[in-house]
């Protein structure tokens, strides 16, 4: 949800301006986007299976996990793609991280103008570690060259894919190298976070911009009686990990429930794609589907997996967090919410470094102050506003 909700937001504005939009992801969020009066087109992959098998970390076997399972994803994606532009004939493609690489040999072929909407920092910096490998900064030079190497590892993931789809849409061939320098600065690269969350580093090209956040549409206010009365209580944490570790809620709970109960909080646990839940009780409440921007304001802290869009809702709150990250760009989210000083230091998901965590984020002020003052900063700006700045710009 997180790599795709943002993304409605940014849509909504453009729709807002006079554009068409139809928005192109995987089958399982047809309604969300639907029931936002949008386009929609279907894409081939199920994410849910894929996340069943990766490993949790952002190191090297984590990684190299991770592309294993992404190649058959990538390998259906490219057909995918032309299937969802010969279907809405659009004059422009804002392309996500997953597939701009075949995007770009897509709107190459068809002839349209195309840019690319990013939620992570994928491009290679002095400023920080590879994204896609943890994000922990080995010094300017390792940095660097191990996000060139990172970067490298993403571009031979897509290859096999970009020769195939490159041949069967008739364009010429050409080394990766080429096409690199042909393609990737050719269009802005947006990035939808805020420069208050991660500052532009200094040595990336110009044509990579930070915008601020594309915030998810706004859903229509929940009501739920058993939240209302729960809230009236001493505020809670919220615990809840989205779409990861789908169907091992049973286990999550166990730990999860144990680590409440030992940091003496109450808390509101979402089920997510893991199902996770627990008996409700004075100090519980167990809760399904509830949009983000209704429920983490009236949070103490949210204990999450640090993705993307989650880290971003629970900055727009101000609400100070207990990242538990997993996988892929999580560790660096995690990382850089205790580097702002909104959050404790990451932790595993084990009782007493939960416990700890929620103690510690809940009883120290300074936490909440710092997600307080970043959330003032990043509702001021508007991430939409340089995407819809490009599309009247003519189409050199």
């Amino acid at each position: 949800m997180g790599d795709v909700a943002p993304f409605t937001g940014l849509a909504g504005r453009l729709r807002a301006a006079g554009h068409t939009v139809t928005l192109a992801t995987h089958e399982p969020f047809r309604s969300l986007v639907e029931a936002l009066g949008l386009g929609f087109v279907p894409i081939p992959g199920d994410l849910r299976e894929t996340l069943e098998r990766t490993v949790d970390g952002g190191g090297p076997r984590a990684l190299a996990r991770m592309f294993a399972l992404a190649r058959p994803l990538v390998a259906q994606l490219g057909a995918g793609i032309v299937r969802a532009v010969e279907q809405a004939r659009p004059d422009a493609m804002v392309l996500s991280t997953l597939v701009a690489p075949l995007g770009y040999q897509v709107a190459e072929a068809f002839g349209i103008r195309r840019a690319s909407v990013f939620l992570q920092p994928v491009h290679p910096s002095r400023e920080f570690g590879p994204v896609l490998a943890g994000g922990r900064s080995f010094g300017p030079y390792g940095n660097l060259a191990l996000g060139h190497v990172t970067f490298r590892a993403v571009e031979a993931l897509y290859a096999g894919t970009i020769r195939s789809l490159r041949r069967d849409l008739g364009l010429p061939r050409t080394s990766l190298g080429a096409l690199r320098r042909a393609q990737e600065f050719r269009e802005p690269m947006f990035h939808g976070f805020s420069p208050a969350v991660v500052p532009r580093p200094a040595d990336w090209h110009p044509s990579l911009r930070v915008t601020g956040y594309w915030w998810p549409a706004a859903s229509p206010d929940k009501a739920d009686k058993r939240l209302d009365d729960f809230l009236a209580g001493e505020k809670p944490v919220f615990i809840g990990f989205g779409s990861m570790a789908p169907g091992r809620g049973p286990e999550l709970a166990e730990t999860v429930v144990r680590a409440v109960r030992q940091a003496g909080v109450r808390a509101v646990l979402q089920a997510g794609w893991s199902g996770l839940a627990a008996a409700d009780g004075d100090d519980l409440l167990s809760i399904g589907e509830m949009p983000h921007e209704q429920l983490f304001p009236r949070m103490a802290a949210v204990v999450h997996h640090a993705g993307a869009g989650t880290t971003a809702a629970a900055l727009r709150a101000g609400v100070p967090a207990v990242a538990v990250p997993r996988l892929a760009d999580q560790p660096f989210w995690a990382r850089r919410l205790h580097r702002l000083g909104a959050a404790p230091a990451p932790i595993r998901l084990e009782v007493d470094a939960l416990a700890a965590a929620l103690r510690e984020v809940t009883g120290n002020p300074h936490y909440a102050a710092r997600a307080q003052a970043l959330s003032a900063r990043i509702r001021a700006e508007d991430g939409a506003a340089p995407v819809l700045d490009w599309l009247t710009t003519p189409y050199r």
